[in-house]
């Protein structure tokens, strides 16, 4: 009897319990479904002056519709909420320095860094001052969005999982989004004016003319073929530090260029991107002489971080424009109300990264006899001390402190008697810096007026690069410049007293912008190098420009379209992924792999083998000789510079050689051409045997683990890790939160940019006035949220390049927002 009843007992617990978690999960599953987006339907808004529809297609992309552009606005900010509140919600906090709110104390690190620049504080000025019409579009915005969240059935579900209730959307939070978007692109130069300062103090200017080139045979700018190499003569002697051991961990060397350098719970740390040797993005026009009806033609493929939900949102808006409806297409960014790449009929437009020298690290003094007081180049001063405590989840608020002088947030880096001081002077903490003046472009019906419009916007300085129906084209920059009295090479350092003339003072007005306008051969492409090589180079300065290799790339691939081209041959170029670039290291590997070198040495034989064989001339997934040529030219990097990097980390967990150049492969590469005998390690006997070592190094590293050499093929590298953020936090979600690990074909140097965490964020090729026409992809989709259709709708079209419309398909949902 007491065995039965026990059994019987346990039973009722089994079951007891079974039907608890079938409960639980069936509660999870209404509470997911609670949080997903409404897609059809009326809804009553006060304040509305009409009526206003969001027709989605089958790709959930929405075609918003309404005669006045406050009420466009506020149903802008309706779908941004229901669709990516959290993503919203993630980069305000990033910018303001607020994750920890969130996250608990692992965010801390991040917000001090980012809370150092005060950016609610400046949003909220920024706010106060904005023209009265702007207010009330954004006012409009602010409320859509908030409505959104609070007509969802419950709360985006990643709050139920991080514990929080989300907090409402206020104006600021718009224009912190902006800021977000300068840490991403312009975070990085902190790091590399770092380590160009050790760099210079640590080598004669004899040996930094030669590790620090302003220029490369690699170089394509816009308004000439090349730029003369700037291949100082090599001194007698290398610095001490050269060719010193670098870190023993092989880690670093296998992810050179595959991801960011850092991130938490998915969201990027400021220029990790950049960090970890990735740069993004390609844009090029092709003028009317050179298409098939005489429109231009542009293209443009911003490489960022990816992550799920997408950073971008595809978006139809149709705005009244001189009493017509305008059709404006392209993406968004939820936060902001406004379009920020597409077509509106008359104009397109598209960026790319301008990595122009925007901040400056001015060194600063103290003294015990002046307490609380600084001294800049400029005398002595007052700083002053705000409180800037930090809501920490599940622990008290942190009691940060921002000190600040005339010239920026004081940045301290060392500890004890060796700590050195510096103001950062950055034009992200200028007024004016965020602005909504993109929002302008709707309207423009000609070339010169979008090129001027974009001399105006407050955005992270970009190449800027559009055409119109007409078929002109033409490139400027868009965003904020700083003014420097003296431009040149001594701004890329930190400033000190005799440099401090170098700094910039205000800001460049927008008529002193420069332009490029419908050159000669009838195209214009950037790519992240160096865009000019005339005056207005001075203007832009040198902030991380990229080789080059890719900007020339593109600029022949676009050249090689011939005469008369069309959508689909634009098109091309961004799926392009020869490997001109690492091509020139295969070869050297292969003329270092002699009989002599291979002879007794079966891994040298076989990687010869796979040089030869298993080469396609492209960054493709199965190429295993790609990923040994590129492997062995990171292995030379890691010799010759990898006892730099050990005391560059020490400064700054971002700063190392190749923030301080990205020009470093044309560095060793004139190495091994030119072989001075004062540069070659004394561990190496020869040349030859510092390149054979750094093969051995690089096989050593395809191998570990017992794996293959003939395994290690591109796509097993290079294989796409793009997952949303709570995935990070909890792993077990992953499988539901993430997209397909695909090989991807492409690398950097090449216009096809891939890696597992980064990469092109769109594909988008359009001739204004001829929308129906135009090709886009995007490696997310529309929807945050699991659950929805729309989580990945697009993604295998972006993997596979498919040649998919940027307009959207017939209406599949309709919601309507009644006045």
């Amino acid at each position: 009897m007491q065995k039965a009843g026990l059994g019987t007992w346990i039973k009722r617990i089994v079951l007891g319990g079974l039907l608890l978690v079938a409960l639980a999960a069936l509660a999870i599953w209404f509470f997911l479904r609670g949080s997903l987006a409404q897609l059809d339907g009326r809804r009553n808004v006060p304040g509305l002056s009409a009526d206003v529809t969001v027709a989605r297609d089958g790709q959930g992309v929405p075609t918003i519709t309404g005669k006045n552009r406050l009420d466009i606005a506020y149903a802008t900010g309706f779908v941004h909420a229901q669709e990516r509140y959290f993503q919203m919600d993630l980069l305000r906090r990033s910018a303001a320095g607020e994750l920890s709110e969130l996250f608990g104390p692992k965010a801390l690190p991040l917000d001090r860094d980012h809370r150092l620049h005060r950016f609610r504080a400046r949003a909220q000025q920024a706010v106060d001052a904005m023209p009265a019409a702007e207010r009330a579009l954004l006012d409009r915005y602010v409320a859509g969005v908030n409505d959104g969240l609070n007509n969802l059935g419950a709360r985006p579900f990643e709050y139920g999982l991080v514990g929080m209730a989300p907090k409402p959307w206020a104006a600021a939070d718009s224009l912190l989004v902006g800021w977000a978007m300068f840490f991403d692109l312009q975070g990085a130069q902190e790091a590399r004016e770092l380590a160009r300062g050790w760099v210079r103090e640590n080598t004669t200017a004899e040996q930094l003319a030669v590790l620090l080139p302003e220029s490369t045979r690699w170089d394509a700018p816009l308004d000439a073929d090349d730029i003369p190499p700037a291949n100082a003569p090599f001194p007698a002697q290398a610095p001490a530090w050269w060719g010193k051991a670098g870190a023993a961990d092989s880690k670093r060397l296998a992810l050179r260029g595959a991801q960011p350098a850092g991130e938490l719970y998915g969201v990027a740390q400021a220029g990790s991107g950049e960090a970890a040797g990735l740069v993004g993005s390609n844009n090029w026009a092709v003028a009317g002489s050179r298409s098939q009806d005489g429109g231009a033609i542009v293209s443009d493929d911003m490489h960022l971080g990816l992550q799920l939900p997408h950073i971008w949102y595809r978006a139809v808006l149709m705005v009244p424009h001189h009493g017509e409806s305008r059709r404006v297409v392209g993406v968004t960014l939820p936060g902001t109300p406004m379009m920020i790449v597409g077509s509106n009929g008359h104009v397109a437009w598209g960026y790319t990264n301008s990595y122009g020298d925007y901040l400056d690290l001015v060194a600063l003094q103290t003294d015990a006899s002046r307490p609380g007081e600084v001294r800049t180049p400029g005398g002595w001063e007052k700083a002053v001390v705000h409180d800037e405590p930090i809501l920490v989840k599940g622990a008290p608020a942190d009691p940060f402190k921002v000190t600040e002088t005339s010239l920026g947030p004081v940045r301290e880096i060392g500890k004890g008697p060796d700590v050195r001081r510096y103001a950062l002077h950055w034009v992200a903490h200028a007024p004016g810096a965020v602005n909504f003046n993109a929002m302008r472009l709707e309207g423009a019906d000609t070339l010169d007026e979008a090129l001027s419009i974009a001399n105006t916007m407050g955005i992270p300085a970009q190449n800027f690069v559009a055409g119109d129906n007409k078929g002109n084209i033409g490139w400027t920059i868009a965003g904020a410049l700083p003014k420097r009295a003296q431009p040149g090479i001594a701004s890329t350092f930190p400033l000190v007293a005799d440099t401090a003339q170098a700094g910039w003072q205000g800001m460049l007005a927008p008529a002193g912008y420069p332009q490029v306008r419908n050159p000669a051969n009838g195209q214009l492409s950037t790519a992240n190098s160096r865009q000019l090589q005339g005056a207005g180079a001075q203007l832009l300065g040198d902030g991380g420009f990229d080789l080059g290799a890719r900007t020339r790339h593109v600029r022949d691939s676009v050249a090689a379209l011939g005469a008369k081209t069309d959508e689909q041959g634009v098109y091309s170029v961004a799926l392009d992924d020869r490997a001109i670039f690492m091509g020139t290291w295969r070869d050297r590997a292969l003329a270092v792999l002699d009989a002599q070198a291979v002879a007794g040495h079966p891994a040298r034989q076989e990687a010869r083998a796979l040089l030869e064989k298993s080469w396609s001339g492209r960054a493709s997934v199965d190429s295993v000789g790609y990923r040994i040529a590129r492997t062995f030219m990171w292995s030379l990097y890691e010799n010759l510079y990898g006892g730099a990097n050990v005391e560059l980390a020490k400064l700054n967990e971002k700063s190392d050689m190749v923030a301080a150049s990205t020009r470093w492969p044309a560095v060793v590469a004139r190495l091994l051409d030119e072989q001075p005998a004062g540069w070659l390690p004394q561990q190496y006997a020869s040349w030859q045997a510092l390149q054979l070592a750094a093969l051995d190094r690089a096989v050593a590293e395809l191998t570990k683990d017992g794996k293959k050499l003939a395994d290690a093929t591109w796509g097993a590298r290079n294989q796409q890790n793009i997952v949303h953020p709570i995935a990070n936090a909890v792993p077990a979600l992953r499988p539901w939160l993430s997209a397909p690990a695909d090989p991807m074909p492409g690398d950097s140097n090449m216009p096809r940019v891939a890696a597992p965490k980064f990469g092109q964020s769109e594909r988008m090729v359009v001739s204004p006035g001829h929308e129906e026409r135009a090709i886009f992809n995007m490696p997310g989709g529309q929807s945050g949220h699991p659950l929805s259709p729309y989580f990945l709708a697009g993604h295998a079209d972006w993997v596979a390049g498919k040649t998919t419309p940027l307009l959207p398909g017939e209406t599949k949902h309709l919601l309507t927002f009644v006045k």
